[in-house]
C-alpha cells in the first residue's frame, strides 16, 4: 500500500485546502445527518490518529535501522574477536608444547644453581624470566580474548533478538496505520459532494479563525527575524517540494510526510535531526512563538503528532495529511503545541 487513499478522499482533501475567498453559508443538515461540526469533529480525529500511527511507524522504522547497524557492528567486532581468539589459542599451544618437550630438563633454579659462571647464570635469569613474562601475557591474551569474545556473542544475540521485535513491531504499526487511513476512507467514502463541500468551507473557516486570534493574541512578533544561514537553505528545500503528494512514512524525494519534510528540509541545510515530530519536539530546543523565525520548526497538537516549518508572516510550509500535497498553509492550520529550533546556538 502507498499511503495514498481514492480519488474521493483526494478530492475531499484538496477542496479543503485550496478555499481561500469568503464562502456561503454551510447547508443546514438533512434529518438523520450528523451536523457539519460533528463531522469535521470526527474526520478530523480520524485524520489524527492516522498521523499519530505514521509517527510511530516512522519511529520503530527509524529505530529498527539503527539496530541494524548495531548487529552488522557487532558482527564485524566478533568476527575479528574469534580471529584474535584463535591466534591466542595458537600460540597457547605452542607454548605448551615448549613446556612439554622441556619437562625432563633440569629446573630453571637447579640450572642457575649448577652454572660455572655467575654471569650466564644472571644471563639465564634475565632470559628465562622473560619467557616467564611471555608465557603470562600468552594466557592473559587467550582469558581475555575468550572473555571478549563471549561478551561480544551475548551483545550480538541481544542487538538480534532486538532487531527482530522492532521488525514484529513495525508490522504492527504498518497495520495500525492501513487501519487508520481505512477508518477515514470509509468515513469520507459515506458522504455526498454537497456534505463534503461544506465540510471543506466549515474546515477552512476554523483555520481563519484561529489565525486571526493568533495574531491578534500578541502571540507572534510584529518584527519579522532573519532567518539563520541554515534556517534560509532548509526554508528553499522545503519550498522547492511545493506540489508533491503527503505519503506516510515517505522522505521525498517524491513524496513526504510531516516530519519526513522537515527532517529532510534541515538534512539537506546541512543539520541531521531527529526523524519524526515527536522526537523533534522531545530532543530540539524549544523558542516560544514570539520568537519565531523562518526554518524553525511548529509542532501541532498535545502529542506532538504533526509538524511544520516556519516560512514567516505566519505562514507555515507543511506536508498535511494523506490526499493533499505540500503545500503553505497559516500557522494556525491546527492547534499549536510549541515551536522548536534546530539551530539554536546560530544566529
Amino acid at each position: 500500500m502507498s499511503g495514498r487513499l481514492p480519488h474521493l478522499v483526494c478530492t475531499a482533501a484538496l477542496a479543503a485546502g485550496t478555499v481561500l475567498v469568503p464562502l456561503p453559508a454551510v447547508a443546514v443538515p438533512q434529518p438523520g445527518e450528523r451536523g457539519v461540526a460533528e463531522l469535521l469533529t470526527d474526520l478530523q480525529d480520524r485524520y489524527r490518529k492516522a498521523e499519530q500511527a505514521t509517527e510511530t511507524y516512522n519511529g520503530t522504522a527509524e529505530r529498527l535501522q539503527r539496530e541494524r547497524a548495531e548487529v552488522a557492528r557487532l558482527d564485524g567486532e566478533l568476527a575479528r574477536a574469534r580471529l584474535s581468539l584463535h591466534d591466542s589459542r595458537g600460540a597457547a599451544g605452542r607454548l605448551a608444547r615448549q613446556q612439554y618437550q622441556g619437562s625432563s630438563a633440569l629446573s630453571p633454579y637447579l640450572r642457575l644453581l649448577l652454572a660455572r659462571n655467575p654471569q650466564q647464570a644472571l644471563a639465564q635469569r634475565h632470559v628465562i624470566g622473560q619467557v616467564a613474562r611471555e608465557r603470562a601475557e600468552t594466557v592473559g591474551r587467550l582469558t581475555g580474548s575468550e572473555r571478549k569474545a563471549g561478551d561480544l556473542a551475548r551483545k550480538a544475540r541481544a542487538a538480534l533478538d532486538t532487531q527482530l521485535a522492532l521488525a514484529e513491531k513495525q508490522q504492527k504499526d504498518r497495520d495500525d496505520v492501513r487501519r487508520s487511513l481505512g477508518e477515514v476512507e470509509s468515513l469520507l467514502a459515506g458522504l455526498t459532494p454537497r456534505r463534503l463541500a461544506d465540510l471543506a468551507r466549515f474546515e477552512q473557516r476554523n483555520v481563519d479563525t484561529a489565525q486571526r486570534e493568533l495574531v491578534t493574541s500578541g502571540a507572534l512578533s510584529s518584527t519579522e527575524r532573519v532567518p539563520s544561514g541554515a534556517g534560509k537553505r532548509a526554508v528553499d528545500f522545503a519550498l522547492r517540494q511545493l506540489g508533491k503528494p503527503y505519503e506516510w512514512g515517505a522522505e521525498g524525494p517524491a513524496a513526504y510526510d510531516c516530519s519526513g519534510l522537515t527532517s529532510q528540509a534541515w538534512g539537506h541545510a546541512g543539520s541531521v535531526i531527529p526523524r519524526t515530530s515527536e522526537e523533534q519536539w522531545a530532543q530540539l530546543p524549544h523558542v516560544p512563538l514570539s520568537e519565531l523565525r523562518p526554518g524553525d520548526l511548529v509542532v501541532y497538537f498535545p502529542e506532538a503528532t504533526h509538524v511544520a516549518l516556519y516560512l514567516g508572516e505566519g505562514r507555515v510550509v507543511q506536508a498535511p495529511r494523506t490526499g493533499e500535497k505540500v503545500k503553505v498553509t497559516p500557522l494556525a492550520a491546527h492547534p499549536i503545541l510549541g515551536a522548536v529550533r534546530p539551530d539554536s546556538a546560530e544566529v
